[in-house]
């Protein structure tokens, strides 16, 4: 947790606080723009390590955008910078189109994709970047402001796993001006990216009014100590969540889920809207786990009206069945092809099943049930069917060369296919 005293960054003991997650890799990219964050995290970084008995191998990535005709220089003199003390150095650049809407956050998602891309090649499995103090305040004043529940004004968390890459932020409860001052220290001059000062982007208007909220104690000390706060607050609500899920929601074997609605009213509303979260996430292939707010609106229509009819969100479909509310997934929603199986190798089917193939028959397929006669497919399971149809037609459905059927959703017939309901 915050405690609003920034750490001694000359303090070797600090150090190995602050970058403890990272001592075990083998190999360590950071994200390094030129900026004097960035540079920061350089020099830190490389302090660190030299304090170590075995070191992971540290990589410098500097991307340049192609937003800024500075962006090349600035990316240079990232590298001659890591050259000089004695770091590795990859230079990346984003390259076609850009869009003329959305601007910052594809820059991001390209940012990761393109550094991510790069640390497969060298075998980094982790990204430090140099988010600190005064980033956290202000992702939680604009969280804030757009109406975050308590999982959003945790804010950044050290640990993280952005567009595929897993992120440590080691300086997060640092403040600027200490990463400022080891920068001047060091005689380096770091780049200035304007953007950082126009007041088009949000995030840079929240920072003007940073020294206005400090002169009433709503320092960036305070806010990250508020986030700190959250963050716990959201680890009690998740596992309040997990044993709420793990006895009210049963999944059959066709991915469909059911609880009784009379124990899912009963709960706290922070609780229960997270349940029917995770519910749809699991039953509609994880589509979109940050709609909070679709989620929202179909639990209050829940509580408010029990749901006369079913409803279709984040590609599952969700009814109200007497004193059951079921939720299966929807059809015709992005549902995979046939796909063939390869011997002794898996798959992830509509990010639902994991299927695998443990033979050596290269003729198995996996796809869609699509329809299936009730009477039939009991024939198969030697049980009464009662789960929604869709949720029938929408299972994965794996065959042989000679078209006998090996699997139905969660259950293989045949020895040569395993299947699992993927709930995590």
């Amino acid at each position: 947790m915050s405690t609003g005293l920034t750490p001694d960054l000359g303090d070797p003991a600090i150090l190995t606080r602050l970058f403890l997650p990272a001592a075990s890799e083998p190999v360590v990219g950071l994200a390094v723009s030129g900026g004097p964050d960035s540079l920061a995290l350089l020099l830190l970084a490389r302090r660190w390590a030299a304090q170590l008995a075995s070191p992971p191998r540290l990589i410098v990535y500097s991307l340049d955008h192609g937003l800024r005709p500075e962006a090349a220089s600035e990316v240079s003199m990232v590298l001659e910078i890591a050259a000089r003390f004695g770091l590795e150095a990859r230079d990346l650049a984003w390259t076609g189109d850009k869009p003329e809407a959305g601007l910052q956050e594809a820059a991001r998602q390209a940012r990761y994709r393109l550094i991510g891309a790069a640390m497969a090649e060298d075998g980094a499995r982790l990204l430090l970047t140099a988010h600190h103090r005064g980033d956290q305040a202000e992702t939680v004043l604009m969280r804030l402001a757009h109406g975050s529940g308590v999982e959003g004004l945790k804010a950044m968390t050290p640990l993280s796993r952005v567009e595929g890459v897993d992120v440590f932020r080691p300086l997060l409860d640092v403040d600027p001006t200490s990463l400022a001052a080891v920068v001047a220290e060091a005689g380096l001059a770091p780049a200035h990216d304007p953007s950082n000062d126009d007041p088009a982007y949000e995030r840079v208007r929240w920072r003007r009014l940073l020294p206005a909220l400090a002169e009433q104690g709503l320092d960036s000390a305070a806010l990250a100590r508020f986030a700190a706060r959250m963050g716990e607050a959201d680890t009690a609500l998740a596992q309040m969540a997990d044993a709420a899920f793990a006895e009210w929601v049963t999944l059959d074997g066709f991915g469909a889920a059911s609880l009784p609605f009379a124990s899912f009213r009963a709960i706290s509303p922070a609780i229960g809207r997270r349940v029917l979260g995770r519910v749809l996430n699991i039953v509609g292939g994880r589509q979109k786990p940050r709609a909070l707010g679709q989620v929202e609106r179909l639990y209050d229509q829940l509580m408010e009206g029990g749901l006369q009819r079913a409803a279709t969100l984040l590609g599952a479909v969700v009814r109200r069945k007497g004193e059951w509310l079921t939720v299966s997934r929807e059809p015709g929603r992005a549902l995979p092809e046939a796909i063939s199986l390869a011997p002794h190798r898996g798959l992830v089917w509509d990010q639902r099943f994991l299927i695998t193939n443990v033979s050596d028959d290269a003729g198995l397929t996996a796809g869609p049930t699509d329809f299936m006669p009730r009477h039939r497919l009991e024939d198969f399971l030697g049980f009464k069917v009662t789960t929604p149809a869709e949720a029938i037609r929408t299972a994965p459905l794996v065959r042989d060369a000679e078209g006998g059927v090996l699997a139905l959703g969660g259950w293989s017939f045949d020895e040569r296919v395993t299947v699992e309901l993927l709930i995590d």
